[in-house]
């Protein structure tokens, strides 16, 4: 075991403060990273405030980190000392289930070993985040990033990027001439815009504010459809191939499912909570389907990280320095951010220390 800088929760109403902890000396199969930078995901702030009621405290937030490898165990394959790795939303799963060795982690039937405010395979040793200065992981639940990426700017793909590349590849909207609409405009939103676009399907961006319009077009977008004109609504009605929706909370969701084609798709990839009662003739006719996803396993993660090299893809972000973490809390539940929180863990440096 040896020591690391973090900051943590402590209980749901008090700031993160500096926090100091242990990590498992590299194993085998491990790899260790020094962490370069960690996006902030609205996640964290309601695990940190146990919006969900499921915190378990202390927490070191952060699930989108991006550093270097400084060490490797015997047995690792994929990594050398010096490469860039990432490590997004989990770091291990029972890797037995049927779902395992379909290389959808994500979905293990029996215990997925969350980055942070979950624990280890034995269900009882707590995992912590990336609002740290080291990890150690396991090889397999890390990923490889180009070095050609801008970095800072990568850390948000590892989960505001796979939660909406892997909906896109699934429902197959990587061929040219999809109609792809993605319905709000934040973190999750501005990754599915450029990734449909880079993917060759025609994409209109879904927004309550006709002043993101410009924004949305900059980001890739071919059109905007503004949800509150009901004439432009009426317009676009059964158009769309498929719907990418990223509403983070609960909201009345057949006017979407009115713009879907036959055979068309609603995939919801914010909203945790119930939604509205959907109408059921909404989609029999003409065919339609409401479904959901959850992030992406970690071969999944991988071709989303080398397509992302490919198209020089990264997010839109704001750095912060560590200290400044509760302001930026502050900020996020006002929404003010175009479009991810990314920490600079060199700043850990001129951090407080924990008492």
């Amino acid at each position: 075991m040896f020591e690391v800088r973090g900051y943590a929760a402590k209980d749901a109403k008090s700031p993160l403060v500096p926090f100091n902890f242990k990590r498992r000396d590299v194993g085998a199969h491990d790899i260790h990273i020094e962490i370069l930078y960690s996006g902030i995901c609205h996640s964290d702030l309601h695990q940190a405030h146990n919006d969900w009621g499921n915190s378990i405290y202390p927490m070191v937030p952060g699930h989108e980190i991006v550093g270097r490898v400084v060490a490797v165990g015997a047995q690792v394959k994929k990594f050398k000392v010096g490469d860039i790795a990432g490590v997004g939303c989990m770091v291990d799963s029972c890797r037995e289930c049927a779902s395992c060795k379909r290389d959808l982690e994500q979905y293990c039937l029996n215990h997925t070993s969350f980055t942070y405010n979950g624990t280890e395979q034995d269900k009882k040793t707590p995992t912590q985040g990336g609002y740290s200065t080291d990890i150690v992981v396991e090889e397999r639940f890390a990923v490889k990033i180009s070095k050609d990426l801008d970095l800072k700017a990568v850390a948000p793909l590892l989960c505001a990027g796979i939660t909406t590349y892997s909906p896109l590849s699934h429902w197959k909207q990587n061929v040219a001439g999809k109609k792809v609409g993605v319905i709000g405009l934040g973190g999750l939103g501005h990754m599915g815009v450029k990734f449909a676009k880079a993917m060759g399907a025609h994409v209109t961006m879904i927004t309550t504010s006709e002043a993101k319009g410009a924004d949305a077009k900059r980001l890739g977008a071919d059109a905007v459809l503004v949800s509150k004109d009901a004439e432009a609504m009426q317009k676009a009605a059964a158009s769309f191939d498929f719907l990418l929706n990223t509403i983070p909370v609960s909201h009345d969701i057949n006017p979407y499912i009115a713009l879907l084609a036959l055979d068309g798709v609603m995939v919801l990839v914010g909203v945790l909570t119930p939604v509205d009662p959907v109408f059921g003739g909404g989609l029999m006719l003409p065919r339609r389907s409401v479904a959901g996803s959850a992030i992406g396993g970690m071969a999944e993660t991988q071709e989303m990280m080398d397509f992302c090299a490919k198209h020089n893809i990264v997010s839109d972000v704001e750095v912060v320095d560590m200290a400044s973490v509760n302001q930026t809390y502050e900020r996020l539940v006002k929404n003010d951010v175009r479009y991810r929180f990314v920490i600079d863990m060199a700043t850990m440096k001129d951090a407080p220390v924990a008492a």
